[in-house]
């Protein structure tokens, strides 16, 4: 890997959020039709947490039809998105390597590392999949 190579190379920049006052079912259903694992919680653009699909998955559900209309009332009745987000992030700056991705991503127990600018702000996001095609395209 070329380890001064700037981590905008493979920075998924078009990045779907969420916030506070949004509902579960809503992220669920973004999670399930749009094909990616993480929904960054913003603030404006200031980042305050990600909620995961294992996040959703993991939730106990007896006694709850199995249709998505029973699965969404259920959701949104029981937890808030503040309920189910994590706060305790690693999250890389703007001006980090790809190296320091692949640190962050072989330590942490999520997919994806938020990147923030000099402000705090939502850069964007590096996934291992962003990591496993960049590493693919040097071979």
């Amino acid at each position: 890997m070329k380890k001064n190579e700037p981590i905008s190379k493979i920075l998924t920049r078009d990045v779907a959020t969420t916030h506070t006052s949004q509902k579960v079912s809503d992220v669920r259903k973004m999670l399930t039709t749009a094909g990616f694992h993480h929904v960054p919680v913003v603030s404006g653009k200031k980042l305050i947490g990600m909620i995961s699909a294992s996040d959703i998955l993991g939730i106990s559900v007896e006694g709850v039809g199995s249709d998505d209309r029973s699965m969404d009332a259920y959701l949104d009745h029981q937890f808030s998105i503040e309920k189910l987000m994590r706060t305790d992030l690693t999250t890389l700056s703007s001006s980090s390597k790809i190296a320091d991705a692949a640190d962050a991503l072989s330590n942490g127990s999520f997919h994806a590392v938020p990147v923030l600018d000099g402000d705090g702000n939502l850069e964007g996001l590096v996934t291992s999949t962003d990591l496993i095609r960049y590493l693919r395209d040097l071979f």
